[in-house]
């Protein structure tokens, strides 16, 4: 058994390094391709800060690659098997599946531990690093002042949250107004607004297209909407990174940090003692309803971190089985399953990601939804294929 323990771990392992290596090329590529090759040719960056990007990107294309990686490993390892009789001679031998895959499958939880650990802390370190690096070749001053994804506390007494900012275009746009620097007393919503940039007189405009606000002050809570709301602001010099990493490149204790924040951050007005028990519930419905909209965007990525640190678990146990059932040895029908099951993986996180600010939709358990689906087809898989084993 140790012998065939041995030889399965070894051919996984060889097939692991390849198809990493692969898919890390490929991504790598899509990326530089899209962001850095450009500014090559404009002659915006030199070779060495090329391969200082690409070496930064590395380790946040490791995110995705890992469990694509192991998932067509196992495919390419087992079809051949099954395809050249080599677990029929096993079983003939009186070796059980599952006690056969039992490497495998620590293997897999090995990788989950290594994917936590990029996905958590190196990826996101190394994204943030990589977009400093863009930012000093190729700055656009709308979407620096307000880039996507994140918090930014740059303006003095607001905080502003942008989902997409597509050259001053914005869409799902939250703006908290602070009292004394600390609490927020007011919170505006809207679908989409613009932000124009008067560099000259370092003024900046944002508008918002049918907004809702919510109003925290004098033991009132105040909701109400209308077609468009403009803020002002005059520019200032912003402090070295105080407008943080986006949402999406935080680590995942920074994460938890900005959670704690966004919830803490957000509380009934005082004084409330001459409110009636129905005007009370009323404001704390509402106030909750804000507070959930604040937090999601953390929340999501909190627990997208998490669930895809056991993506390599559920495509082992996706990829095995069907590897066996598929008794093909060529290359190409594995990487073509492979894309299609990661397809199916992965649009779950997107829609996760796509609802980021809509609390009422649950996005922070959406992304959880591939894990259980693998997980559990791959579980009833598995026990399938050990029974005819």
């Amino acid at each position: 058994m140790k012998t065939l323990h041995t030889y399965l771990t070894r051919q996984v392992l060889a097939s692991l390094l390849m198809t990493v290596a692969v898919f890390t090329f490929v991504l790598l590529l899509g990326n530089v391709l899209k962001e850095i090759l450009a500014l090559l040719v404009n002659r915006q960056a030199s070779l060495g800060l090329v391969a200082e990007a690409v070496g930064l990107l590395i380790p946040f294309v490791w995110v995705f690659a890992l469990p694509m990686g192991m998932l067509t490993a196992t495919l390419l390892v087992f079809g051949r098997l099954s395809a050249d009789q080599e677990l029929t001679a096993m079983r003939a031998s009186g070796v059980s599946l599952l006690s056969l895959i039992s490497p495998i499958l620590l293997l897999s939880l090995a990788l989950c531990a290594l994917s936590a650990l990029v996905n958590m802390e190196i990826a996101p370190r190394c994204r943030v690093a990589y977009r400093g690096l863009l930012d000093r070749v190729n700055v656009q001053v709308s979407s620096i002042l307000i880039p996507e994804g994140r918090f930014v506390k740059d303006i003095e007494g607001y905080i502003f949250y942008v989902g997409k900012n597509r050259r001053g275009d914005l869409q799902e746009v939250m703006v908290f107004r602070l009292k004394n620097q600390t609490n927020v007393d007011q919170i505006v919503r809207a679908p989409r607004g613009r932000l124009e940039v008067d560099a000259a007189a370092r003024e900046a405009t944002l508008t918002l297209y049918d907004y809702k606000i919510v109003t925290l002050a004098e033991g009132v809570v105040s909701p109400g909407s209308g077609p468009y709301l403009t803020f002002r602001a005059s520019l200032r010099p912003s402090r070295k990174g105080s407008a943080g990493p986006k949402v999406s490149d935080m680590t995942f204790l920074q994460l938890c940090e900005g959670l704690q924040e966004m919830e803490q951050g957000i509380n009934l007005p005082a004084p409330l003692d001459r409110r009636t028990p129905e005007e009370l519930g009323a404001m704390k419905k509402e106030l909750q309803k804000n507070r959930q909209a604040a937090a999601t965007p953390y929340r999501v990525q909190i627990h997208q971190q998490i669930s895809f640190s056991f993506a390599c678990f559920g495509f082992t146990l996706v990829g095995i089985p069907l590897g066996i059932r598929l008794h093909r040895r060529e290359t190409n029908i594995g990487i073509a399953v492979a894309l299609l099951l990661v397809a199916i993986y992965y649009s779950f996180i997107m829609v996760g990601q796509a609802l980021d600010t809509r609390p009422e939709c649950v996005p922070h358990l959406i992304v959880w939804v591939p894990n259980f689906l693998f997980q559990a087809v791959g579980g009833v898989l598995l026990w399938r294929a050990n029974r005819g084993f």
